[in-house]
Formats: C-alpha cells, structure tokens, sequence
C-alpha cells in the first residue's frame, strides 16, 4: 500500500516540479524580454548558429531595418564573410567563458552604411544551465571612431613627439615626431616595448608614472633618458596623460616628450655664468630654500657650500628680513624682479654683513616662476666709504665753525680798526680847527 502511494505520488511531485519550473522560467523570459526591449543600446539574442531570436528597436535604429526583417535572419545577412567567422569564433568563447567582450562587427545598415560597432556577448541558457545562443550588446563606435581619428590627426600632428603605450609599457602608437627624435623607424618603434629604449631603473621608474597616470589621470616632468638609434642617451622630460575606453576604464597613457638637450645645454651655461660669477649668486625656491649658491657665497659668508645649499635662507638673516625677502619673493612672481633689497646675513664668525638683494625669476619649462636668482652685493666696503664721508663731513663742519669764529674775530678787529681810523681822523680834524682858531686869535 505505501509503495502504491510513493508511486502515485512520485508523478505528483513530478508535475508541481515541472510546473513550477515552468513558471519561473516564463517569469525570467518575461523579466528578460523587459530588459532586452528597453535597452538604450543595441541588443539581440541569436541561437549558436548566429541566428537572430529577438531584437529591441535600437538595432532597428542602428541598421534601418524593420524588426521583422531583422528577427529569424542569420547575422551573416548583415556582416562580411570574414566576420561571420569572427562572430562564431565569439560564440565559441561565449560557450566556453560565457562572455566575449570587445569583438568588432561591422554590420551594413538598410541605406547601405558600413556602421562600426563592438559586440560585448553573454551566454544565454536554458533551465539546465546549458549554453543554447548569446544575447548580444552593440555599440555604436562610429562617434568614437571619429574622436580616435581626431585624436590621431593631433598625434600625428604634434610638433612633439607623441606615443600611446598600454598599462604594460608597450608602443601602441608613435607620431614621426618620436621617430626623429630616436632615429627609429615608425614600425620599429610600435608594438615595442619602452624598456627596449631605457634603462632598467627608468623602465621602472616609467612603471611608476604608470600607476600615477591610473591613480591621478596624469603625471608630470618624469625624467627619461631613452638611447637613440645611433647610441645617443636623450635627456627627456614625459607627460603623461590617461587613455582611456569607452567605459572611461584606463587602459593606457598617452605620453608626450619634451627634448631636455638644448634646455640642458642652457641650463649648463647659466650653471657656468653662476659658478663663475664675481658677486655672490644664489638660486632659491618660493620658500627660500637655497637650492645653489656659487662660491663667492661662500666666500662672503664663512660657511661651506655643504653649509648654505638645502638650507632656508631664514637660518642666515633676522625674522624681520626673512619677511623682507618673502616679500621680495613676491615681486619677483609678480613683476619678474626686485631690485635693491637689504638683507643683513650674519656670517659664520658671527659679522653681520650689509648687503643688497637683486632678484630676476626663475621659470620652468613651460615658463611658470618657480623660483629666485638672487645676487648679493657687499656693502662693507660702500658703508666704510659713506662713514668715511660723513666723518670728513663733520670734521669739515668743525673747520668751518672754526673759521667762522676766526672770521667772527678778525671782522671784529677790522671794525675796531676802522672806529679808531675814523675817530683818529676825527680828533685831526678837530686839532687842524683849533690851530686855526689860534692862529687867526
């Protein structure tokens, strides 16, 4: 009797299975149906010979076909033979993987139009998980593709040599001015690897700005010094900017390279005219920090050049004259120069030394201030000479109060001198009177 009763219900079970099966199969084909429809991209689902089961209106606005001339077709109606063969090939990954991404299609549209596209495929299937087609997710690369060729024209273009390298350092890319600048023909410049051109620690270093380009979309003045086809090491500064997909994923850098030789060479010579320089010449930051200061610093200041360079000129004058001097800083950012600041810098042995400050820029490569030249003018010997005068100056005016006074006293005398004439000539007049009056008595 329970035997009978397993075996009536066996069937039971069977069916409630089957149906419910039934029922949340026909609930995710109308959830998919849903999704498929009011897709904003192109999709299709196809079988595994290509044949395409369903299709939203966005294919339809992409091809220029009915729905109903496009639903039963094989895709091969609407691409090439060659990428028919591509497009199984991808059917083959969906089943072994259950997705493809990226395959390119190139499907013509009802007027004609060749219309670039990338198939990004999922693996469709069946209750039991097996594999039965794709469902298949286009996209339209004809606006991309013409932002890639507008990219390439200013690659191309670029008076600087310009090249596009994935995440692993490989050459995707390189314009003819990247060509000139290593002696390298185009095609043994691409698909290269960067290390073939630099050192192992710039190969790393290089790496380095990679993980920056990732990280911050950009990198900065990263030194490179790639060898040229005739041996030569070439000085470079990289910017590098991120590439990026469709999906706004880095996959690369865009690197763009700045020729440091004749910087180099300009740099050397205002090195020389520094170091050979008679007055005291100094380099800073917009801090203050003493990034070079030639000899003649040393010489007027007691301390080794070990002793002034990496330092804040902070350590060498007053907390009033290190505002002065960021003050001076200031101007030069703004004006290019200042002229004439004091600064009063105490010397190793203790002296403080009066000094004049003139100050012109110091720019970058791309012309920005980030920094000072500054020359140093000593003032011991000038204030000796103003002492100097002031000193004579006063002994001068002693003398001439003297003289005055000499001159207050001769003056006076004269004046005397003069009263007595003048009453002695008086006193003969009035003698010369009274020998008349005598006479005529």
């Amino acid at each position: 009797m329970a035997k009978k009763v397993l075996s009536s219900a066996a069937p039971k079970a069977d069916a409630n299975g089957q149906a419910q099966q039934d029922g949340s199969a026909s609930r995710g084909a109308l959830v998919a149906d849903i999704i498929i429809a009011n897709a904003p991209d192109p999709v299709f689902v196809s079988d595994l010979e290509g044949k395409i089961l369903q299709a939203n209106d966005a294919v339809s606005e992409l091809l220029g076909f009915r729905k109903d001339e496009v639903v039963e077709q094989s895709l091969s109606r609407f691409i090439s033979a060659e990428e028919t063969q591509e497009f199984t090939a991808a059917l083959r990954e969906v089943v072994e993987r259950g997705v493809t991404r990226d395959a390119v299609l190139n499907p013509r549209s009802a007027a004609g139009e060749v219309i670039p596209t990338t198939l990004n495929a999922s693996a469709l299937r069946d209750a039991d998980g097996k594999v039965i087609g794709a469902i298949g997710i286009l996209r339209d690369m004809r606006e991309l593709d013409k932002a890639r060729a507008f990219a390439q024209r200013l690659i191309d273009d670029a008076p600087d040599p310009v090249f596009v390298s994935d995440l692993e350092g490989k050459i995707i890319q390189a314009n003819d001015a990247v060509s000139q600048l290593l002696g390298f023909r185009q095609d043994e410049v691409v698909e290269q690897s960067l290390s073939r051109f630099i050192s192992p620690e710039e190969t790393r270093e290089f790496t380095a700005a990679l993980r920056e380009v990732v990280e911050r979309g950009v990198t900065r003045n990263a030194v490179l010094n790639p060898r040229s086809a005739a041996g030569e090491v070439i000085p470079t500064s990289l910017n590098a900017s991120a590439l990026r997909d469709a999906d706004g994923k880095v996959i690369g850098a865009i690197g763009v390279l700045r020729d440091m030789r004749e910087l180099d060479k300009a740099r050397a010579y205002a090195q020389r005219l520094i170091d050979d320089a008679p007055d005291p010449v100094f380099v800073s930051d917009l801090e203050g920090k003493i990034i070079q200061a030639n000899e003649a610093v040393s010489g007027l200041l007691g301390f080794r050049q070990d002793e002034v360079v990496e330092q804040s000129l902070s350590r060498f004058i007053s907390p009033e004259e290190t505002r002065e001097f960021t003050a001076a800083l200031r101007e030069v950012v703004e004006h290019g120069v200042t002229r004439n600041a004091r600064l009063n810098p105490r010397s190793a042995s203790g002296e403080i030394i009066p000094t004049t400050l003139n100050a012109s820029a110091l720019r970058d490569s791309d012309g920005k201030v980030i920094g000072a030249i500054g020359i140093l003018r000593d003032m011991r010997a000038y204030e000796e000479v103003v002492q100097d005068l002031e000193q004579s100056k006063t002994e001068l005016q002693e003398k001439i109060l003297d003289l005055e006074k000499f001159e207050e006293v001769v003056v006076g005398r004269e004046l005397k001198m003069i009263a007595l004439e003048k009453e002695l000539e008086s006193l003969q007049r009035e003698n010369e009177k009274l020998k008349a009056a005598r006479a005529s008595a």
